[in-house]
């Protein structure tokens, strides 16, 4: 069963920009109806491959481990880290309030 791409127009980019909260401009619906139309013609592309004799993976690559050893290091004093902000106070980091 083949997806007619056709289907999306620009109210439905319209509609998937608002879930989003994007606001696009007419060209940016016009380019993304296009881009959305191709991703869909791909994934139709994809239903014809022959994916029954493919083991699942959920890891394509191997992995270790990249942790590195714990070490103390010497690190910024109080002063030497509020040095570049106008927002401190008492010395700390001065933020917006929080309710």
């Amino acid at each position: 069963m083949a997806y007619d791409a056709s289907g999306i127009d620009k109210e439905t980019v319209r509609k998937v920009a608002q879930v989003a909260r994007l606001r696009l401009s007419e060209n940016e619906v016009r380019e993304f109806s296009k881009d959305m139309e191709s991703i869909l013609e791909a994934f139709e592309d994809l239903k014809e491959m022959d994916t029954e004799n493919v083991k699942p993976t959920f890891q394509p690559i191997d992995t270790k481990n990249v942790m590195r050893d714990d070490e103390i290091e010497e690190s910024l004093s109080q002063e030497d880290a509020l040095d570049n902000t106008k927002q401190k106070e008492n010395g700390y980091f001065k933020g917006p309030k929080a309710i």
